[in-house]
């Protein structure tokens, strides 16, 4: 990464660039020719530095945002105050951004979630006719992709990158292993819990109640999840298809339920057994995970339609190969998790 890009290349603006999708897609970018500069708590501009951000921002041929807090943590009020802020806030430092430039962007991928879809079941969600769904998650979604897609930027194209669950070494595929270590990789089913209110609504729009609930899904909740090296195809996609703008769903078309991940993850794991967890075993358990629950017994079901519709294919379209390519690639990190 330079703070002056060679003359000729291509440039690529990349926040959040130190998290674990983000490394994959500096790599990428690198290897494609761009010249990388990054936005973030360090890097070639901070968040404390606006002109530092308009100056790269101004003549980039692509700004991809991935800035904002971490969700893999305990939904406290002040991680649900800082889960919000970050991505809303660096958002709009961008927008103004790419709105002063003298060059803008030709085009901005923000992250998104697909989160954002309602507790779905029955049916999957694509982009088109996707139900948006309520509570903390989707109020975070909904906000973020406010400010994304606020005004009128005509020289810059916005697409949104609602991710699914992303497999690979990071912190949500940790954490699932790190269930099935424990025990309990058995299905993880939804039950009464005493009512708390971290789920709550949040922002100038709070959506769904103040306390929480549960669904009788039975383990037979959906999980929509896509393999790292599908983000980064995608996202190349993405930005070499100047006709795709809008929410785009990243997720594997081979959405299975809770049963079959934990299922695979037994399998990947060589676990022989795990328990079936309900939510009075979870809860306890994701708080010394420093987790919510929410990542295995929401149903998240997302239908990648643009992009199957655009001719992208998937190397991972289904969830086994993915987790057997996670163990293969990634053996040192597996071996320490599944070591006493």
């Amino acid at each position: 990464m330079t703070d002056h890009p060679s003359a000729g290349h291509p440039r690529a603006v990349i926040t959040g660039a130190s998290g674990f999708v983000g490394r994959a897609l500096t790599r990428a970018f690198a290897q494609d020719g761009f010249d990388v500069v990054t936005v973030g708590r360090s890097g070639d501009a901070t968040w404390t530095d606006p002109g530092g951000i308009a100056r790269l921002v101004d003549g980039a041929d692509v700004l991809v945002n991935l800035a904002g807090k971490i969700v893999s943590c305990r939904y406290t009020d002040a991680n649900r105050d800082e889960i919000l802020r970050s991505r809303v806030d660096t958002t709009r430092a961008l927008h103004t951004a790419v709105r002063t430039a003298e060059r803008p962007p030709r085009v901005w991928m923000n992250a998104s979630t697909a989160t954002i879809y309602r507790h779905e079941t029955e049916s999957g969600n694509d982009e088109i006719d996707g139900v948006i769904g309520e509570g903390f998650s989707v109020d975070v979604a909904t906000s973020w992709e406010r400010a994304f897609f606020a005004g009128d930027l005509p020289e810059t194209r916005r697409v949104a990158l609602r991710m699914a669950i992303v497999l690979g070494d990071g912190p949500a595929t940790r954490m699932l292993f790190a269930l099935a270590r424990l025990g309990l990789g058995g299905p993880q089913i939804d039950s009464w819990w005493f009512p708390h209110r971290r789920y709550r609504g949040i922002g100038a729009h709070p959506t769904g109640p103040v306390w929480s609930s549960w669904h009788r899904t039975r383990g037979h909740q959906r999980f929509s999840w896509i393999h790292i090296d599908d983000v980064v195809a995608s996202v190349r996609f993405l930005r070499d298809h100047d006709t795709l703008s809008g929410p785009v769903n990243l997720a594997a078309p081979g959405v299975g339920d809770n049963r079959t991940l934990m299922r695979e993850l037994r399998r990947v794991a060589r676990m022989p057994w795990g328990l079936p967890a309900w939510r009075w075993m979870l809860d306890p358990a994701m708080a010394i995970l420093r987790n919510e629950p929410e990542l295995v017994l929401k149903s998240r079901w997302a239908v990648p339609r643009v992009l199957t519709d655009a001719g992208f294919t998937f190397a991972f379209p289904e969830l086994g190969a993915a987790l057997d390519d996670v163990a293969a690639t990634r053996r040192p990190r597996a071996r320490d998790l599944f070591s006493a």
